[in-house]
């Protein structure tokens, strides 16, 4: 009888499917295109659950799950997997993040290709008999010299900029992560702001996940910042794109055309109204991973991850957990997740394209292979910009060398106030930004933001504001907060008497709207109000 059982509910590799089934003790069951209700009645069979994007992972799917033990995507975004479910239920969840990536770079600059010169509408037109008017009518554009703006520079984004690069177009890139000294060697200008890079260009191209931030990263304000007659190309995610705004966009002559392999709902309906239009227009139906290559590719990675995660216990690739063994588990453990939320909140507090991370310890965690804890803390920093399981324990330190963030561990040797102490620092030129906590009793706590003493969570919704250091602000804030039935759980004060400003950390029971953030900040006094989720 076997050990594991394990369900391909998508199509993979056959490569892969017999990979898994040659393991010792594994049975491998093949149902694909399963209603989700006969998912929900058998998926309590299984220890390991292999999908593409077709199966959804939910909540409830997860709750019926009793032995799964873990998930593998055989690509790479997980959209379709409730991440957090799955952590809940101590699932891990790993994704194949390289199988895909020239793939859909190739595919993206296809579309651009298509779209310049008209490849779509002109080739019904040829085989309708139209071929004089066609050739007429479907004259292109040029992409020799123009300014593409690259937003998102991750692997495809950078594969991308090398191919237009080729074709002798000028690249500007936004990623928040990306350093100048990376810019510069990738021989791109750096943008500090989506804006930025947008203006005065002719070609977009979105290498970005779908988060709340990025939704419709690409709006009516932001086309507007383009060339006349420019090119929107979006192979990431349907919803980055307001379709709305680039259809009125187009129709005014402003934007001569779009290339879109996704779109905010999925399959697009047939009276779409971005299908009317006739020139400089091309669309696939969510093709940017669909090459015999790649599908091969990750279906046999992620066969090997799951067959290897079940056999050996070893993990690679998981996207909700450190990939670390038992023995460094129990040395280094508890300030795994302390790491991850310093990450986090430099990711929100510090600058944007840090030069560096530096990850310090004092005391007998200093003497401790901390390694894994500064990966953890590089992996939270990252991820805040790639929520979509690009960025991993496994391949942080890959991805900050893309960027240009170099990783520094170091020791501290000076009196602290704490037996033991974990500080992140992100630097920027001459620039300091630093977090620092430790562990009281057993439970970790986070003890100082930006050089101010402080005792607070490390998991939760918090509102960090600097104000003024003076009466009646801290009042001020818990009338607007008591006024919004927001409930506070916890709060820590830090006063910086020299400077005359102070810190106030509120922990609430729900993060804020962005409407009472911006009353927030309208408070007299206030300096900065940051939402920040731990």
């Amino acid at each position: 009888m076997a050990t594991y059982r394990v369900l391909v509910s998508d199509p993979i590799s056959e490569i892969g499917v017999a990979a898994l089934a040659a393991a010792p003790g594994v049975e491998v069951d093949v149902k694909t295109g399963l209603p989700p209700e006969e998912l929900l009645k058998i998926i309590g069979e299984y220890h390991g659950l292999v999908v593409r994007s077709q199966t959804k992972v939910t909540r409830e799917v997860l709750a019926a799950a009793k032995n799964l033990k873990a998930i593998g995507r055989a690509g790479v975004g997980v959209d379709n997997i409730d991440r957090q479910a799955a952590t809940d239920h101590g699932v891990i969840v790993m994704n194949t993040p390289t199988g895909n990536t020239i793939s859909t770079a190739e595919h993206a600059f296809t579309l651009m290709l298509s779209a310049a010169r008209n490849i779509g509408p002109a080739h019904p037109a040829v085989l309708k008999g139209d071929f004089a008017a066609a050739r007429k009518a479907y004259q292109g554009i040029e992409l020799n010299t123009k300014r593409l703006a690259v937003l998102g520079m991750g692997r495809i984004g950078s594969e991308f900029a090398k191919r237009a690069q080729a074709f002798n177009m000028q690249v500007v890139a936004y990623d928040p992560f990306l350093s100048q000294a990376r810019a510069d060697e990738l021989k791109i200008e750096l943008a500090k702001t989506p804006d930025e890079a947008l203006k005065g260009a002719d070609v977009v191209t979105l290498h970005v996940p779908l988060t709340d931030e990025t939704k419709h990263i690409l709006n009516n304000d932001r086309l507007a910042l383009m060339n006349k007659g420019a090119l929107v190309v979006n192979c990431a995610r349907g919803g980055l794109v307001d379709e709305a705004a680039l259809k009125a966009a187009i129709d005014s002559g402003h934007i001569a055309g779009c290339a879109l392999d996704v779109f905010e709902n999925e399959p697009p309906s047939a009276d779409h109204p971005l299908f009317t239009l006739g020139k400089h227009v091309v669309f696939t139906p969510h093709l940017g991973a669909s090459t015999n290559e790649a599908q091969e590719n990750v279906g046999i990675q992620v066969a090997e991850q799951i067959r290897d995660f079940l056999v050996t216990g070893e993990i690679r690739n998981a996207i909700n957990m450190p990939s670390l063994d038992a023995s460094a588990l129990a040395e280094v453990g508890p300030y795994l997740n302390l790491a991850s939320a310093l990450g986090k909140l430099l990711a929100k507090l510090g600058p944007e394209n840090p030069d560096s991370i530096r990850v310090s310890y004092h005391g007998p965690l200093a003497k401790k292979d901390t390694g894994l804890v500064s990966r953890t803390a590089l992996m939270a920093l990252l991820e805040a910009s790639r929520p979509d399981g690009q960025v991993n324990i496994v391949n942080a330190p890959a991805i900050a060398q893309q960027l240009g963030l170099d990783l520094v561990e170091s020791t501290i040797n000076a009196k602290t106030e704490y037996n033991e102490l974990l500080v992140a620092e992100l630097r920027k030129g001459d620039e300091r930004y630093r977090v620092a906590g430790t562990i009281i009793g057993r439970s970790p706590r986070i003890v100082e933001i930006d050089r101010l003493y402080v005792d607070t969570n490390i998991s939760g919704n918090f509102l960090i504001v600097r104000n003024d250091d003076r009466p009646g602000i801290v009042g001020a804030l818990g009338t607007l907060l008591g006024n919004a039935s927001q409930n506070i759980a916890n709060l820590s004060l830090a006063r910086n008497k020299s400077q005359g400003n102070a810190l106030t950390i509120i922990e609430l029971d729900a993060p804020l709207s962005e409407e009472l953030m911006t009353a927030i900040r309208a408070i007299p006094g206030v300096l900065s109000a940051t939402g920040v989720t731990l």
